[in-house]
């Protein structure tokens, strides 16, 4: 159960609902490329949202769930920021034309918070009543470190799943865009645009990240109040994260690295919990390992900020080295 007051969670939920309907419907709704400054701005105001949520949750919860709600929000954000990658190349290979790009990641954040709440509440239903489920979501979460680390999810080729086939064989799809027109006319004739392909593509998409930061986050917290606001703040300001790191996203060479080492840590934290309260027959004969030691949360939180942050570190550093070549050559 949260240890969240009620009307905390209301208030709380209420205003979420309008920093995402005015993020994405509103403002996400005018068809144009942001500037780098509208950019920065939306991000930092997000951003600062986020951690003065973090502080009042730690005055009207305690220094738990705060810890609990800044470890989540890392993550998620930075898994987040490793997904843009995939909506670069999908965009990319769908040709959308730069200033639709806004309205098309608009609805894709939506699909992605519809599908992120309904992972939420099956994730809450089977660590209520199974809680072997843990060791399932750790090995998963070892096996998502294992192919971070290896690159294998950085394809640098997006590659259009069976539904997004099927469906070009079996419905009319025009080769160009209509604006933001899913359907158009021609010569009496129906026809649905490109852009319900990247919808389906995006939504698609989205649901493998739902397998992997679902998971996650769950391995910081059972909270599903802390777990559904770190969702809603990862993806607040995406899209203007998405313009501003799209031509950056391949400087941040060593994002992977990081997100990899916080996967695997979070992983073995799932692991350690579920010997911990294991109800496994054939562990222990069905009986909790009073010896397995417990991660508190503070600690989770140190190596999260170590692990995103040297990672960035990092990556600024290799960036500037390859630069300077360059800078000389121009000399």
């Amino acid at each position: 159960m949260s240890e969240t007051p009620l009307a905390f969670m209301i208030i709380t939920l209420a205003v979420l609902a309008v920093f995402f309907v005015v993020d994405l419907f509103v403002i996400g709704r005018k068809p144009h490329v942001p500037s780098t400054k509208e950019c920065l701005q939306h991000i930092a105001f997000f951003v600062a949202a986020a951690l003065v949520f973090g502080g009042i949750l730690w005055l009207v919860a305690g220094s738990q769930p705060a810890i609990e709600f800044y470890s989540g929000w890392l993550t998620e954000y930075s898994l987040s920021i490793d997904n843009l990658f995939v909506f670069v190349i999908i965009m990319s290979n769908f040709a959308v034309p730069r200033q639709l790009q806004k309205y098309v990641l608009s609805v894709g954040i939506t699909i992605a918070l519809i599908l992120r709440g309904i992972f939420i509440l099956v994730g809450v239903t089977l660590i209520t009543k199974f809680t072997w489920v843990f060791f399932i979501f750790g090995a998963f979460l070892l096996y998502t470190a294992y192919k971070v680390a290896r690159g294998e999810d950085a394809d640098e080729e997006y590659h259009e799943n069976a539904l997004v086939r099927n469906l070009r064989k079996i419905m009319r799809i025009t080769d160009e865009y209509d604006g933001e027109h899913l359907r158009v006319k021609r010569q009496g004739v129906s026809y649905f645009t490109p852009m319900l392909i990247v919808f389906l593509a995006i939504g698609t998409t989205d649901v493998m990240f739902a397998f992997d930061s679902i998971p996650a986050i769950f391995g910081l917290t059972h909270d599903p109040f802390i777990v559904f606001t770190t969702n809603v703040f990862a993806l607040l300001g995406l899209q203007q994260l998405y313009f501003l790191l799209g031509a950056m996203l391949d400087k941040l060479a060593y994002l992977p690295i990081g997100l990899s080492v916080v996967l695997a840590f979070i992983g073995c934290k799932l692991i350690l919990e579920a010997l911990h309260d294991n109800t496994l027959p054939f562990i222990n004969g069905g009986k909790p390992i009073e010896a397995v030691p417990e991660v508190p949360t503070w600690l989770s939180l140190v190596v999260i900020v170590l692990s995103i942050g040297l990672a960035a570190l990092a990556s600024l550093v290799k960036a500037r080295r390859d630069n300077l070549p360059r800078l000389q050559e121009h000399k």
